[in-house]
This record gives C-alpha cells, sequence and structure tokens, in this order.
C-alpha cells in the first residue's frame, strides 16, 4: 500500500516510536471559550498535511512553508493500511515514520494534531482500513463489533506508542487527537465511541480529544459522544455553520477542523478549483468569529503507488493520482495564490513571519527513449471454479490475468466486472469492460483460451461499499451457462519492468506492455512526467511509483518528487495496459491536472 523509494534514496528514515522529545513541558486544554495554551487563550492555525501523501525527504520542507503561511500548527491523519498492509506486520520506518513526522513539526517549532481514525476517508484506499480487516468474515465495520474492536484496539495502541511520548505535557508538540472521523455521517453508535475514547486515554493520550462532523443537527448529534469536544467540517457559510456547532457545543473554542479549501478530482472529470478570492472571503469570516482552523487540505500531495480511492454515490469513480486539491501548496510544494490570500488574512489576526517562500521555477524538460521490455507475467497452475477475487488471493496490487477455455463464441456475461476489464481470446484484444460505464457483458467470436485482464482501479473510501470484493465478482457466464475451470495470475505492477530484456518487435497485441529508458540528471530537481499519448497504466522512477495515469483525464502529468532521483542515471518505466503507445517519455516544464472547474 505504501509508495517505497529503491535503496539509493537519499532519504533513510528509522523506527522512531520510542524516540524522546527534549522540549520543554507545557499545558494544552479547553477553557470557557477558548483553547488555553499555558493557560493563556491560543487560536489554533493549522493545515492538513499527510506524511504518507509526501516523500519523507520534502516533509521538512512543507512543515516550514505552513509557518511563512502564518500557521502553527501540522495536522495529519494516520493511514492503518500504509502501516500494517499485511495483518501483524506494523512498520513505522520510512514513509511511515509518524514519529519522525511529529519531530519534525516540533523542530520548526509548531504544534500537531493527530487523526488515528481507524477511518480516514481522505479520498484514500478504503478509507485508510486494511483490506485484510475489511475482508475478515463477518466484521462489523465502524461499530461495537467485538472482532472489529479488538482489530482496532491493537491499531490505536501501535498509534499511540508514538503519539503519547510527543504530547505538549511531555515536550512534545500534539495538542489534540481525534476520535475517529464524522461519524455521524455514518452511523450513532455511541458504545463504539465511548471505547474509542477509553482505548486513547488508557494509552496515555492525556491532550483534549476531539470529534469532528459537518454542522447538522443530524450529524453532531450522532457523532458526539460525551466528554470528547465537538469541532465542525465546512468550506462555506461560516457563521451560520459556526451557530448550528454551538447549539451543540455551548462552551469552549468553536473550531472548523476542516476548511475546505479546495477539492478533489476523479477520472474522467475536471480538475476542481475554488477562488482564492472567495476562500480568502470564508476564512475571515472564520476567524472574526474568532474559531480556530485547520485547513484542509494546505498541501494534498500525491497518491503515490496504487493509495487513491474512489467515489461512489450510483457511479464508480475513481480518484485520480494528484491529489492537489488546489491547496495553498500545489502538489509540487510551490505556494499558489491562495496561499499568500490566506496569509494575508491570517496577518489580520495573529502574527506572521516576515520571510516568503520562493514561488518556483519550470522543471527541466527533455525527452526520454523507451524501448519495449519483455516483462515476463507469472502464470498460475490452480484452478478454481470461479474465478477467484483479489482478496481470496490476497492480492495488493493492482491487477489479476484470469484465463480458462471457452468451447464456443457467443456472449459473455459477468456479474461484476471490479474495475476494469481487458478480455482477449487467444491472445487477439476481444473489447474491455468498465465499471464506470456499468458494462457487463461482450460477444466473443469463439472458442479458444479466454484471457480477462482486471484492474483494481482503487476501493472506495466511504460509507457501505468500504471492503467490497475486487475482481470478477458474481460468477462469468457464456450465454447462460456458467463458465468454470479458471486460473488466477496476480501481477505486482511495482515488479514489472525491473528486469527483462529488451523485446523483438513482433510482441503480443495484449497487454501489459512494458517500456524502459534511462536519463541522466546532473542533480536531483522535481520533474512533471508528461501522459499525453499514452493509454492507461503507471509509471515508475527509479523502481518507485509514481501512481496511474489515464487519458480520460483530466490529470495529464505525473509528479516525480526530486527526493526520488539522484544525480546520474535514472531510471523511467512506463506500464501500458491499452495499447503500445509512445516510443519516448517527455517531462514537461509545469503540472497539467486538466482544464478547471472553478
Amino acid at each position: 500500500m505504501t509508495p517505497t523509494v529503491d535503496g539509493d534514496s537519499p532519504v533513510a528514515f528509522g523506527d522512531s516510536t520510542q524516540q524522546s522529545v527534549t522540549g520543554e513541558p507545557r499545558s494544552f486544554a479547553i477553557g470557557e471559550t477558548d483553547f488555553l495554551l499555558d493557560g493563556e487563550p491560543f487560536r489554533v492555525l493549522s493545515g492538513a498535511l499527510h506524511y504518507f501523501r509526501v516523500h519523507p525527504g520534502q516533509w521538512a520542507d512543507r512543515i516550514r512553508k505552513a509557518r511563512l503561511m502564518g500557521l502553527n500548527t501540522i495536522e495529519t491523519y494516520v493511514a492503518w493500511n500504509a502501516h500494517e498492509p499485511v495483518r501483524g506486520e506494523w512498520d513505522a520506518t520510512g514513509w511511515n515514520d509518524l514519529g519522525g513526522f511529529l519531530d519534525l513539526v516540533a523542530a520548526e517549532g509548531m504544534h500537531a494534531i493527530v487523526r488515528p481514525g481507524p477511518y480516514i476517508c481522505a479520498e484514500w484506499h478504503n478509507g485508510g482500513l486494511p483490506v485484510w480487516l475489511t475482508g475478515m468474515p463477518g466484521i462489523g465495520l465502524r461499530r461495537s463489533e467485538p472482532s472489529y474492536l479488538a482489530e482496532v484496539t491493537a491499531y490505536l495502541q501501535r498509534v499511540y506508542d508514538i503519539v503519547a511520548p510527543r504530547q505538549i505535557d511531555r515536550g512534545g508538540p500534539v495538542v489534540l487527537v481525534q476520535i475517529e472521523n464524522e461519524y455521524g455521517a455514518y452511523g450513532s453508535d455511541t458504545a463504539y465511541l465511548e471505547h474509542l475514547v477509553r482505548v486513547t486515554r488508557d494509552a496515555g493520550i492525556t491532550v483534549p480529544l476531539t470529534t469532528i462532523d459537518q454542522p447538522t443537527d443530524q450529524m453532531l448529534s450522532d457523532g458526539s459522544v460525551d466528554g470528547v469536544h465537538l469541532t465542525g467540517s465546512f468550506g462555506s457559510r461560516a457563521p451560520e455553520r459556526l451557530a448550528t456547532l454551538r447549539r451543540h457545543q455551548p462552551t469552549g473554542p468553536l473550531m472548523c477542523a476542516e476548511f475546505w479549501d479546495g477539492w478533489f478530482d476523479w477520472w474522467g472529470a475536471t480538475h476542481h478549483t475554488t477562488s482564492a478570492a472567495d476562500s480568502a472571503a470564508e476564512l475571515d469570516a472564520l476567524l472574526s468569529a474568532g474559531a480556530s482552523v485547520n485547513f484542509y487540505m494546505f498541501h494534498g500531495g500525491t497518491n503515490f503507488g496504487l493509495t487513491n480511492g474512489a467515489n461512489h454515490k450510483g457511479r464508480y469513480l475513481p480518484i485520480v493520482t494528484s491529489y492537489d486539491y488546489d491547496a495553498p501548496l500545489d502538489e509540487a510544494g510551490r505556494p499558489t495564490e491562495k496561499f499568500f490570500a490566506f496569509r494575508d488574512v491570517i496577518a489580520r489576526y495573529a502574527p506572521v513571519p516576515d520571510e516568503v517562500p520562493v514561488v518556483g521555477h519550470a522543471a527541466p524538460v527533455f525527452e526520454v527513449p523507451v524501448l519495449p521490455v519483455d516483462a515476463a507475467l507469472e502464470a498460475s497452475t490452480v484452478r478454481h471454479d470461479t474465478p477467484p477475487t483479489f482478496e481470496e488471493l490476497g492480492h495488493l496490487s493492482a491487477l489479476v490475468a484470469y484465463e480458462t477455455d471457452l468451447p464456443a463464441g457467443g456472449v459473455l456475461r459477468f456479474g461484476e466486472v471490479r474495475d476494469h476489464a481487458w478480455v482477449s481470446l487467444n491472445g487477439a484484444p476481444v473489447g474491455t469492460l468498465s465499471r464506470t460505464r456499468g458494462e457487463d457483458a461482450l460477444v466473443v467470436p469463439g472458442a479458444g483460451r479466454l484471457r480477462v485482464l482486471v484492474e483494481e482501479q482503487g476501493r472506495v473510501n466511504y460509507d457501505v461499499r468500504l471492503g467490497e470484493a475486487k475482481g470478477l465478482v458474481g460468477g462469468v457466464f457464456l450465454d447462460g451457462a456458467p463458465v468454470t475451470d479458471w486460473t488466477a495470475a496476480p501481477i505486482d505492477v511495482a515488479r514489472l519492468g525491473e528486469s527483462g530484456t529488451v523485446a523483438a518487435d513482433g510482441r503480443a497485441p495484449v497487454g501489459p506492455f512494458v517500456r524502459r529508458g534511462s536519463f541522466a540528471l546532473d542533480a536531483p530537481a522535481d520533474l512533471f512526467l508528461g501522459t499525453a499519448g499514452w493509454g492507461k497504466g503507471y509509471a515508475l522512477v527509479n523502481g518507485f511509483l509514481l501512481g496511474r495515469y489515464w487519458s480520460n483525464g483530466p490529470q495529464r502529468t505525473l509528479y516525480v518528487p526530486a527526493a526520488a532521483l539522484r544525480a546520474g542515471e535514472n531510471t523511467v518505466v512506463m506500464v501500458e495496459l491499452d495499447r503500445v503507445a509512445e516510443l519516448v517519455v517527455r517531462f514537461v516544464a509545469q503540472p497539467d491536472l486538466g482544464p478547471r472547474e472553478e
């Protein structure tokens, strides 16, 4: 789940779970009308920055720029499935070094808010819940179901082993910890929330606890729990939303813990943006009311690897690789118009540093020839009566190749394809099937070896579709008769192109097609890999899986962080699923996230 970098990465973090924090202990509390820092009124000016969406080599830069905008706090979710993609294999190093991230926040002289979920939404794969968890038989997600509570308890204890020694009363940066996440939009199991509070307090968390919900009476009522401070999530009509919040939270500070200053994108749509002037006016209204704020997002970052989530409000819509979010810092960490508009507003209410960050410059522009590579795909000899799901195969990557022998041609119908499939017969393409388009059938011209390459495009990150099965679901039928006797070969896209020789011209006409090239840099620099001319697939640089691309748009570039590059030779690999595409990879000067929607 978590993106990884190769051994030559310039960043190497250890496990800092028990690392001590050397600052002086301070107090942070909830007063009658304000947050209190060492007994004095304090306004939280925070920005969301997800450590798991930013290369560790760039954490310090993004944190520093938050301070330069006038913020005093950094907020982050904790993604359970990044830390424990396989049950029992907990990882808090490298990209997952939450402790190291919080220590960098402290080093910048800032405070921190931690939101460990266990559910986070965040347009993140499966809402942050591990696939092994949501796939457990009989599991009762986000409620007082014993097996779920047991797993959640173990998870939170591991997170709090990292967070507890970094609380402000122990000399660390952490001032607030959130319980669950927008729970009032999902359920009303107060006993579940009370269990999370007990686990949190028993683990040594002494700072104030919060919940967050959209400011409607129903959500605030269902998502609240005694002894935990309520906060709201919204991006407009601040006085009205704060008034609703105040009805449910009669005393204590008002806080918009998710001030939506932008939005996310999904494949096949436009790039969503919001007016900097309008957002700044909403911020001014919020701060003039005396409220605290957390910008969602200050810096969105990237859904590197295969970490994007998906929407499904009647139609499946997978999220794009970029999580730029039209935030004050763009995907490459460069200040935007919104950064300076927000900075000007904050300056009316709090001190702002004199220093401003550099706006940035164009990235290097060049082309890299890429040659076809024979990427050997492992065949499977295990037979299945019906196609097994990704979960049944224990497969965490994005592709599975299903094969069977068809006795004749006819109408081939699938219960459901989750989420995109390429169908071939005897090595010749037959067609594609898209869950987004609602396609579930096609005509095969005759008998022979059928191959169905299925891509998991991203797991829905909220509501009842959390943990849904991926692959060919609900059976396959030829003219109404069940098709049985299948093999299923999992394909790890991150490993394609790692080895293999240059291919001959007479390659098979079905994907995946792998192309590889190399390029030299005098020094590492942020790059933007252009995907125009390519179809659908994945790009890797130095073995680091940048993420997905698709001609369906809106996104037309992939961000390549400088920290994933090196002086000297670098490699680029394109894993193309649709067609034999370009003979070159083009690195371009600026990001292209598609036509904008204001």
